[in-house]
């Protein structure tokens, strides 16, 4: 399932010289990863600005194996994905047991394909609510931070892993993202150990991307 294609350049000749490049970073589109991200792979390593390319499990497995062909490293950006740390964390441990991340804008700083867009309305509406893969074809440039947390829980990844898009008329001049995130349960079967965070992103009306996402964005390219 592979991101739809709208006013997107004609397709060029991408290649990568590998005595030149240490690192490749994409901040452009989904087909970018797509359709040049193993050639990147081929002799730098790879930073994905644009990790709902992933979504598509074709794409996600040649790039891994490009990686590991290459010797090369793959590598995702938290973006505005608060606690992406704590939730690898847990992953790692075997204690991730749910993740949603819910993202509610402006209907203006949606970038929508096919039917997703034509809810768009005048009044607060749920978009989408459901796995992640389902919905990166459809808002790819939107819902990067779903991604983010696809892969920084891969025992739940795109298919486990749930994202809940809202758009709401009343808030011009934010994004926001929430994140929840559930582990095991205690030694009572009727607890559970819980994380809810809000994010609240200031961002001009229409815009795609909030102000606080590309410092967050920077850090992760400088490793911090």
């Amino acid at each position: 399932m592979g991101s739809a294609r709208v006013n997107v350049p004609p397709p060029v000749a991408v290649s990568c010289p590998c005595s030149e490049v240490d690192l490749v970073v994409e901040v452009a589109h989904p087909c970018v990863v797509q359709d040049h991200g193993a050639s990147f792979l081929s002799g730098a390593d790879f930073m994905v600005g644009s990790p709902t390319a992933l979504a598509d499990q074709a794409t996600e497995m040649r790039l891994r194996e490009a990686a590991r062909h290459g010797g090369h490293t793959l590598y995702v950006p938290r973006g505005a994905l608060w606690g992406s740390e704590d939730i690898q964390r847990m992953d790692d441990r075997g204690v991730l047991q749910g993740l949603k991340v819910t993202m509610i804008k402006h209907p203006d700083s949606f970038r929508l394909e096919g039917a997703l867009r034509e809810r768009l309305g005048a009044v607060r509406a749920v978009l989408y609510e459901g796995p992640v893969r389902g919905l990166c074809p459809l808002a790819p440039n939107n819902v990067n931070t779903m991604a983010a947390a696809c892969m920084a829980a891969p025992s739940l990844g795109f298919d486990g892993v749930q994202g809940c898009l809202i758009a709401d008329p009343g808030l011009p001049d934010w994004h926001v993202v929430e994140v929840e995130v559930t582990g095991l349960s205690g030694e009572r079967r009727d607890q559970a150990f819980t994380v809810t965070t809000s994010r609240r992103n200031p961002a001009f009306p229409g815009a795609v991307t909030g102000a606080a996402t590309f410092p967050s964005f920077w850090s992760s390219l400088l490793g911090k």
